[in-house]
């Protein structure tokens, strides 16, 4: 049975952050992720994991600005400094929390900007931090996020694109973060996609499409999906990275023959 993980930065909304922990916890989570923890002491954190019995599977490194719409630096000449630095940061945190896996935002495409320049930006500051994660034991993730909807003109938009640059790398530790319902927009063919490339994917997010709701609300047939996982030996975790359509409550109850415990 896959193993899932409450994406707090998603779930539990209407608590403080604090709270969202033991929310988790209560609902039948085992671990969580969230985008980014940086504006609370890692010491905090720890400690908010342990007293809700939770193991911390994800977070992302550094993106920029987020607030004036910067998502990630990892394909942005110019900002190599500011990447490795936000990796430094990331590593220190992932220490405390006992997390074990990174994610890197590649960025937007910046205009004028030649897309080979683009790539080989990247290219260097991806294999430079793969190498300095696996140093630290940790797994880097990357992750297609859809151009179409949520992030337009977002560089990784698709998943052939992040199988073949993961692929070129040659970084044992440098996976694919497969989120399906980005993956759903840019490519459909889940099934085939997992079963194709399971070796080389290291996280899996979910929400249905259309609307990044929870699962069952759309045109995805998770069940089915999740059965598969289990079918090719999948054995990591499945975050819930998804918009509840009401209350996060109101919305689990896809997740019931899915619990643990």
């Amino acid at each position: 049975m896959p193993r899932f993980c409450a994406n707090l930065s998603f779930l539990f909304t209407e608590l403080p952050f604090p709270e969202r922990f033991e929310a988790a916890a209560r609902a039948g989570f085992r671990g969580v992720e969230f985008l980014f923890p940086y504006e609370h002491p890692a010491e905090e954190i720890r400690r908010w994991l342990r007293q809700a019995g939770l193991t911390q599977v994800l977070f992302n490194l550094p993106a920029g600005d987020w607030a004036a719409g910067e998502r990630g630096l990892a394909c942005h000449p110019g900002r190599e400094a500011e990447f490795r630095q936000g990796l430094e940061q990331a590593l220190d945190y992932a220490r405390t929390l006992g997390c074990t896996r990174l994610h890197a935002l590649s960025g937007l495409v910046l205009p004028g900007v030649a897309a080979e320049q683009l790539e080989a930006t990247w290219r260097a500051n991806l294999k430079a931090a793969a190498r300095r994660c696996a140093e630290a034991g940790v797994i880097l993730l990357i992750e297609p996020i859809n151009s179409r909807v949520d992030m337009p003109g977002y560089w990784l938009d698709t998943p052939a694109k992040a199988f073949a640059l993961q692929r070129s790398l040659e970084e044992p530790n440098l996976r694919v973060q497969l989120d399906l319902y980005h993956a759903q927009i840019m490519a459909g063919d889940l099934a085939r996609t997992l079963a194709q490339h399971l070796p080389a994917i290291g996280h899996i997010q979910v929400a249905d499409n259309p609307g990044r709701h929870e699962p069952g609300s759309g045109e995805i047939h998770y069940p089915y999906l999740f059965r598969r996982l289990d079918e090719l030996g999948y054995t990591g975790w499945v975050g819930c990275e998804y918009k509840p359509a009401s209350t996060t409550g109101a919305g689990l109850g896809w997740f019931a023959p899915w619990r643990e415990g």
